[in-house]
């Protein structure tokens, strides 16, 4: 039986790219914890945030590479915490959509100035940034090809 070459190399690769979202995602963690969100709360806001008066269950779940029925019990517990609204659509009745409180819009600005994620990244230059990125959108892109998704991700744009 012939071994393929890439094999370990590749399985080192990710593993790597485990550790690093597990050691960023705990560090963050670590932060968010202290505000009373977790980084999946923390996600959800960003993500209504960015999309503005579009938000939509079904527009977060793409955007979190999340099933729905994941994005709305998150959605239920964020309501319940004050942190979301969820009103019907003026023109079309059958559609909701999602806006943050001014509890959560408190929560982004703090967010925003929190320093454990822009700690990580300083060792990286510039061009070091843009750089991952680049790959990092290509092994994403790659990824969801392989699962089957046509529809290009909206996350999250150019660093």
């Amino acid at each position: 039986m012939t071994a393929f070459p890439s094999v370990n190399r590749d399985f080192k690769l990710w593993v790597l790219l485990h550790q690093v979202r597990d050691a960023v995602h705990k560090a963050s963690d670590k932060e968010l914890r202290r505000l009373g969100l977790s980084p999946m709360e923390a996600a959800l806001i960003f993500a209504v945030n960015a999309i503005g008066d579009r938000a939509t269950p079904a527009e977060i779940s793409r955007w979190l590479f999340r099933e729905s029925h994941s994005v709305s019990g998150l959605l239920d517990r964020m309501e319940k915490k004050g942190l979301v609204r969820r009103s019907k659509d003026l023109e079309k009745r059958n559609l909701v959509r999602i806006s943050l409180t001014e509890k959560a819009k408190q929560f982004y600005n703090t967010y925003a100035e929190m320093k454990v994620v822009e700690s990580v990244l300083s060792v990286l230059s510039d061009e070091e940034r843009q750089q991952l990125a680049k790959t990092l959108e290509e092994l994403r892109d790659r990824a969801l090809e392989v699962l089957g998704v046509e529809k290009e991700p909206p996350f999250p744009g150019p660093v």
